[in-house]
């Protein structure tokens, strides 16, 4: 059989023993990479120049809601807010801290940017559960018994605290183991759980110990409640007593399970 021609042996010579060349990717060219670099650019500055250094985004207006008893150029004067400063650069974190320092009859304050240029102050005011005497005003207390507003006159509706602790036997004890924030506080409790018809009525509730509170209505009646515990059983029970006996001008109701009323 007949070998290979020599045209066959200088192909073979010829063709590529190994894989063939690795190819590199194509690496994009220098505009393709600059342009869009130079765009971005151009972009982050705009934005940055429109939100600071614009008169479009600067604060001109300050909006007040949710007052009540508070005015509201008197909470815009407290907020100090920085007109003609760029309403993105406005610390609202510092404005709420330095409302409710200010004013401390804010409970909550909400400061929020009104885009384009204003900011808004949303109030929630403390509401009084009880008041304290003090001198010829009156104390404001809200239902965490924090003393929050000294008043001339009386807000309709709220109860006078009368705080009696005696210095001696078990209402001295009393006053040691919980002090006098303590039994505000129950003070505090005990106005909150009251029936709706009872709280309106009431005039006082008198502390003399943490477990001896009671209430004095509009029309002279007395109420022993006791300690601010079971306080919603207490209201259901002395609602059912006062329907039971509505002549009775005491009623005590220190023991839900067992309560009792007296005098006519």
């Amino acid at each position: 059989m007949a070998g290979p021609t020599t045209a066959e042996r200088g192909a073979r010579q010829q063709e590529p023993s190994g894989p063939p060349p690795a190819r590199w990717p194509r690496l994009p060219g220098i505009r393709t990479i600059i342009i869009p670099a130079v765009a971005l650019a151009l972009l982050v500055s705009g934005g940055g120049w429109v939100l600071y250094g614009s008169q479009w985004l600067r604060v001109e207006r300050v909006s007040v809601s949710g007052t009540r008893v508070l005015g509201p150029e008197q909470v815009r004067e407290a907020a100090d807010v920085p007109l003609g400063e760029p309403l993105i650069s406005v610390d609202t974190e510092a404005m709420e801290s330095r409302l409710r320092r200010k004013l401390p009859r804010i409970d909550e304050i909400d400061v929020v940017r009104s885009w384009p240029q204003g900011i808004g102050l949303k109030v929630t005011e403390r509401t009084p559960v009880l008041l304290v005497g003090k001198g010829r005003k009156f104390v404001e207390v809200d239902d965490e018994g924090v003393r929050f507003a000294t008043v001339s006159d009386a807000p309709k509706g709220v109860p006078l605290l009368e705080l009696t602790p005696s210095r001696s036997g078990s209402a001295a004890a009393s006053l040691r183991r919980f002090g006098e924030p303590r039994l505000v506080r129950e003070a505090v409790r005990v106005a909150g759980a009251l029936p709706a018809a009872v709280a309106h009525r009431t005039r006082t509730v008198k502390v003399r110990s943490y477990d001896d509170i009671s209430l004095k209505l509009a029309d002279g009646r007395t109420v022993a409640w006791g300690s601010g515990e079971k306080g919603a059983a207490k209201a259901r029970t002395l609602t059912a007593l006062m329907k039971a006996a509505p002549d009775a001008r005491h009623f005590d109701v220190s023991v839900p399970t067992a309560p009792a009323s007296s005098g006519s």
